[in-house]
Order: C-alpha cells, then sequence, then structure tokens
C-alpha cells in the first residue's frame, strides 16, 4: 500500500508455481491455440517432431477446442494429459504454450486470453490455428501436410 492507495494484485500464474494451481487455474491457462492438439510426425532417427496441419480425431478446427475434452484420453490414448511434472519434458510444446512459458519461468503474452480479458485475442493475434488447420478425417496422407508454423 502506498500513498493509501492498495497495490495492484498480480495475477496468479506470477503468484504461483504450476504445482500450486488448483484445477481452474490450471485449465484457464489454456489459451484455445490448439497448437499442441495438432498431428505430429516424430523421425525416431534423428529424434525430430514434425507438425501437421492436421487436427487430432477429437479436435473442432474451427472452434479449436476438443470434441469430448473430458474423455480424450479414452478416445485418444496418444493424447498427452499435461502435468506440471511432465510439462518441461514435452519438446514438441509449441513455444507460445502458456505451460511451457510459466515452466521456464516467463510470462504469458499480450495476447494470451487471461492478459487480454478477450477469449478471441488468440485468434485475432494469429497464434491459433484457425482457419489453417483441417480436420483428420479429411487429410489423407499426414506426410502430405507437414507444415512449420506451429512453433
Amino acid at each position: 500500500m502506498t500513498n493509501g492507495t492498495p497495490s495492484p494484485k498480480r495475477p496468479f500464474w506470477l503468484e504461483k508455481t504450476l504445482v500450486q494451481m488448483n484445477a481452474q487455474e490450471w485449465e484457464s491457462l489454456c489459451d484455445g491455440c490448439a497448437r499442441c492438439c495438432l498431428e505430429k510426425l516424430e523421425d525416431s532417427e534423428i529424434l525430430v517432431v514434425s507438425y501437421t496441419n492436421i487436427g487430432c480425431g477429437l479436435l473442432d478446427v474451427n472452434e479449436c477446442r476438443c470434441k469430448n475434452y473430458t474423455e480424450r484420453k479414452r478416445f485418444m490414448p496418444d493424447c498427452e494429459l499435461l502435468t506440471p511434472s511432465n510439462i518441461a519434458f514435452l519438446k514438441w510444446m509449441p513455444s507460445t504454450c502458456a505451460y511451457k512459458l510459466l515452466s521456464e519461468s516467463k510470462d504469458l503474452p499480450d495476447w494470451h486470453p487471461l492478459v487480454s480479458g478477450d477469449p478471441q485475442s488468440v485468434h485475432t493475434a494469429g497464434i491459433s490455428i484457425r482457419g489453417r488447420a483441417i480436420a483428420a478425417e479429411d487429410a489423407g496422407e499426414f506426410e502430405d501436410h507437414i507444415v512449420d508454423w506451429p512453433r
């Protein structure tokens, strides 16, 4: 408090570690970009992961949301459930991901909905997959859909 004016409260993501966050705070970190929900191809010989512009089978590519989030692991066994303990090891996570940024002690970007106050800001900023991805059932060969923009 300075001159009788309370200092502004710092946002929870600057006050807590990922481990300290409650479920609501954790889920709110997702900006809705859906970059992590794009199909990826891994070259096991050189350990390189390539992104495609193909959404996973449960992803609504227009809404950038999972069609069955609560049961996604049941329907998509390869879906990686993010946790505070595994986020640092998931090298394929996009560099813009809030979970990744916070695990690296970085702040959220201005376009993140928690910062901007606008859930559409991730789309307006051109960060999301909206308008750039296709549904899995429309894809054909994954190798034909390798892109470099999700990084």
